[in-house]
């Protein structure tokens, strides 16, 4: 029984995995990670805050 669990456990932390893995690499969140990405390079524009 226990070998039963390994195995679903397993099965289900790759299709979340893949899941996750597939959502960073859609094409339809290159924008925003692109975007996100550039922060730390951009000014500060808030300094004088």
């Amino acid at each position: 029984m226990s070998s039963t669990l390994e195995v679903y456990a397993t099965l289900a932390f790759v299709i979340i995995f893949g899941g996750i893995v597939a959502w960073a690499y859609w094409p339809s969140n290159r924008k925003k990670f692109e975007q996100d990405g550039r922060i730390p390079l951009d000014d500060d524009k808030d300094k004088d805050r």
